[in-house]
């Protein structure tokens, strides 16, 4: 059973029982104990259905089942075979929601809402509020709201603990937004986990019938977690207490997000008779690389003792290189990738990790220029991309004709006479009346405002949904995306919209993969089995939210023969031969923001310095510009005290920085600085 692992891993896979905390560090095989473990409490007569473990990502929970199932005799490896319940945060809470929302005051068929839906949401919201226009856009309000309910705040707690102007009206605008969203039956995605939490806080009845589905919960990369997820795992384990743990405080880079290190790093005192496991063999990077990581991260005073041990101890010491300016750095890094290519290297051997959306446009313009492939990791999610919304929109639409949101999206699209003024005369009858909007689709003769074309738009759209209603029933949901494409002719509408060839064919094959996703769903699900509009449900909670993490289309870029360029947050669990970590400057890496916060902010970009380190397998390569181009004129930078730290000259930072702010009083002590500097 333990074989291939080495002593602490067989100790965290052989502790079957109470509390445990697995320290991982990274590169130290942490998804390998995961699925051992799982294994292992089914081996000891653990029952599979009840044993809970739940990650980040969809891809990963897709892995651990995968692994875990490999590991087993064959009679657990068969289709109708119990298996552990393996997800994502995300999807666990949808699914109990879904048994439970009526206790909140949302329909079991409640709907979730993407970003778009969400902008409409609140830009509705602050009109509501009467905000002006320049206060407070609708993305401005939905990242307080965020940030907000992160954090487990309600709208009347977002009230109180508002301070400026711009807090109070985004607390205004956050209480009728979320209004709007449950009249209509609709929740966002940080809702998925903050009415989870209030389920079990509010309802103690659910959260013990929730809780009494397991025996054992494991959760994977602890360190991310926000406060709802701590409170909904504390509520799922506190009876058994078989709760396991893995992460790594080093790694804990979601401040931004909600994440709290704390709950790491204070989970023996949560858990009182926990066990701790600390995994220290590294076995992705060289010797040097990882005295680098350790030296730099030690600098941290809060957080659990360990240190990284390389397995292998080959390989070259990192280089720290100085340039001229950012175009002297993005030049001499691509050069230096096209000498170790034409040495037999593939592209997909390097990585260019930046801190800030702004650096990689020099690197994109050298890489074109010397014309290697490369791929710009992160950009547009493939549930932003405006044919995904409308054909999902229509699907939620056929599964329940009462959500507002998806009504609204595709009244008009592709077009069908139903203008702006039509569109309003709707929303206003139905508000005036306290219904949905589809009620007034149904029954528009009593609508006022609507033109003749505008009537027969709203009848025509109004008998196309019913009709697929009604196909539903025998319809899989792939010859459903396919009768709804047909009768929208949807084809001709991305012809008119977009007159290049390659952009009409590139939003045609997203078409054409979430129509391959319905079919894969309607094979693995035997979806057909329930009734129509569940069936759908169940589809779109499937795709929206096993693909929220955006794994997906991470793991799709990635597959290809090129240069990865890409933030240090996406880089996070991805490893290469060759790293670049660039920008490593005062004010870029750590973040300016940063540095006008406290010591906490300074300690999350050290780990985040930290993390792109241990992406590298066998060299990396850090570099600076000693100017850079700000409103378009070079200024001077400092060093990163990180790398200074690494190479054990903290105290040489120190002084730069005094230098630097001494340099900064007057003309006379810039141009010495500047001088003594060359």
């Amino acid at each position: 059973m333990s074989d291939g692992l080495n002593p602490p891993q067989r100790d965290a896979v052989n502790t079957l029982s109470g509390p445990l905390l697995v320290l991982a560090g990274a590169g130290t095989g942490k998804t390998r104990v995961v699925t051992f473990r799982i294994a292992n409490l089914i081996r000891h007569r653990t029952k599979p259905e009840r044993i809970l473990a739940v990650t980040f990502t969809r891809k990963a929970a897709g892995e651990m089942q995968e692994r875990a199932t490999d590991l087993l005799p064959g009679k657990y490896r068969k289709a109708d075979a119990p298996r552990p319940e393996i997800s994502t945060f995300h999807a666990l809470c949808v699914r109990i929601l879904r048994r439970h929302a009526p206790v909140l005051g949302y329909p079991e068929r409640f709907a979730i809402c993407d970003r778009g839906d969400q902008e409409s949401a609140a830009r509705a919201a602050l009109r509501e509020i009467r905000a002006p226009a320049d206060s407070l856009k609708p993305s401005d309000l939905l990242g307080f709201i965020g940030r907000w309910k992160m954090a487990s705040v309600s709208p009347s707690g977002a009230m109180s603990l508002a301070e400026t102007d711009r807090e109070h009206l985004a607390a205004a605008a956050y209480r009728r937004y979320q209004k709007s969203l449950k009249n209509s039956g609709v929740v966002d995605f940080d809702d998925l986990l903050l009415l989870t939490e209030q389920l079990f806080t509010k309802h103690p009845e659910v959260r013990r019938k929730e809780a009494a589905r397991f025996d054992h919960v494991l959760i994977d990369e602890y360190q991310d977690t926000n406060h709802s997820q701590y409170e909904i795992v504390r509520g799922l384990a506190m009876g058994h207490r078989n709760l396991c743990v893995v992460g790594d405080d080093d790694q804990s880079i979601y401040g931004w997000r909600g994440a709290e290190v704390t709950h790491i790093l204070r989970f023996a005192k949560d858990w009182p008779d926990a066990k701790v496991v600390r995994l220290e063999d590294n076995y992705r990077s060289s010797a040097s690389i990882i005295q680098h990581a350790n030296t730099l991260i030690a600098f941290n005073s809060e957080r659990h003792d360990k240190v990284l041990k390389p397995a292998r101890h080959e390989g070259p010491n990192p280089r720290i290189l100085q340039f001229k300016d950012e175009q002297d750095e993005a030049v001499s890094v691509v050069k230096d990738i096209q000498r170790l290519m034409g040495m037999g290297r593939g592209a997909k051997d390097f990585a260019i990790l930046f801190r800030t959306n702004e650096q990689p446009r020099a690197f994109e313009t050298e890489l074109r220029a010397a014309q290697l492939p490369y791929v710009l990791i992160g950009g547009m999610s493939f549930f932003d991309r405006r044919e995904v919304r409308d054909l999902l929109a229509y699907l939620r639409l056929v599964a329940d004709p009462g959500d507002d949101p998806a009504v609204l999206r595709v009244l008009n699209t592709p077009p069908r006479g139903i203008g702006d003024a039509a569109r309003k005369a709707l929303v206003t009858e139905a508000a005036a009346r306290g219904k949905h909007v589809w009620d007034m689709i149904e029954s528009p003769t009593g609508v006022t405002g609507l033109s003749k074309a505008a009537m027969k738009g709203v009848l025509e759209f109004r008998n196309m949904v019913q009709t697929w209603q009604e196909l539903a029933e025998r319809l899989s949901l792939q010859d459903m995306f396919h009768r709804i494409l047909d009768d929208t002719k949807y084809e001709a509408e991305i012809r008119r919209l977009y007159e290049d060839p390659n952009d009409r064919d590139a939003r045609w094959a997203t078409v054409e993969e979430i129509t391959n996703a319905a079919a894969s769903y309607d094979t693995r699900r035997k979806s057909r089995k329930k009734k129509p509009r569940d069936r759908i449900i169940a589809f779109l909670d499937d795709l929206l939210v096993g693909n929220q993490d955006e794994s997906r289309e991470k793991e799709k870029q990635l597959s290809q023969n090129a240069i990865a360029l890409m933030t240090l947050h996406s880089s996070k669990g991805l490893e290469f031969p060759f790293v670049y970590l660039v920008g490593l400057e005062e004010g870029i890496l750590p973040h300016k923001r940063s540095l006008e916060g406290t010591e906490k902010d300074i300690a999350e970009e050290r780990r985040l310095a930290y993390v792109g380190v241990t992406r590298a397998q066998d060299e990396l390569t850090m570099t600076m510009a000693l100017t850079r181009r700000k409103w378009g004129k070079p200024r001077e930078t400092i060093p990163s005290r990180f790398l200074f730290e690494m190479t054990g000259q903290a105290e040489n930072f120190v002084k730069r920085q005094r230098a630097a702010q001494q340099q900064a009083k007057g003309p006379t002590q810039r141009r010495s600085g500047a001088k003594q500097r060359r």
